[in-house]
């Protein structure tokens, strides 16, 4: 799938987030939403399954979410009737733990530890998966590497078409549509990979779709 990526973020600047999610499924390729149940994911899940309820949902699930987390990430997979798929890292937390516990940010481990946790078995869901199309919940508030992001972006020709419905929306937006939906929120989340809120995990400033 090919698309003119400068046009499209033309038409969709200012947009409705569920008007993009529309425009995305609308290409009429194979899409998918990702997640990791932390803050305000309710919300590009609900915008995501309004448009399309089968939506293949992508969840990587590190090993290292919290007990509320899991809990809210089950609520939400009931409610929505999300049709999930968990994607895992090869190795355990646990084995993981015993052989190189979560290394700081400035350790030379953490590069690899995050390779193990998050882009392998990130490359892997897409591989599986092989979607034409990838939702995100990205926002540009969220940290400085997102402030430059597109709604939409191509990184190779013919490669997948990257969507974040929710780029321009700020916190407030998000938490009203929350509350507009009856949408749950979860903010008792780690990243081992951030450790950080405002810090890049590695996916979208290192993984080429």
């Amino acid at each position: 799938m090919q698309v003119d990526v400068a046009n499209a973020n033309a038409e969709l600047a200012g947009k409705h987030p569920k008007e993009i999610v529309e425009w995305a499924v609308g290409l009429g390729g194979k899409t998918i939403v990702t997640t990791n149940f932390g803050p305000e994911e309710a919300v590009i899940l609900h915008l995501a399954t309004q448009v399309q309820p089968d939506m293949d949902v992508v969840w990587i699930d590190s090993g290292y979410a919290t007990r509320k987390t899991y809990l809210f990430a089950e609520k939400l997979i009931e409610d929505l009737k999300l049709n999930v798929h968990v994607f895992n890292p090869l190795s355990s937390a646990a084995r993981r733990d015993a052989l190189m516990g979560i290394p700081d940010v400035d350790d030379p481990q953490h590069e690899e530890f995050t390779r193990q946790v998050k882009l392998e078995p990130f490359g892997r869901a897409m591989q599986a998966m092989a979607p034409d199309v990838w939702l995100t919940a990205v926002r540009r508030d969220q940290t400085e590497f997102r402030k430059n992001m597109d709604i939409v972006s191509q990184d190779k020709p013919g490669g997948v078409v990257k969507v974040a419905p929710v780029l321009e929306w700020t916190a407030d937006d998000m938490a009203a549509y929350r509350e507009k939906h009856g949408l749950p929120n979860e903010t008792n989340y780690y990243d081992p990979t951030k450790v950080l809120g405002n810090r890049e995990c590695g996916l979208h400033n290192r993984f080429t779709a």
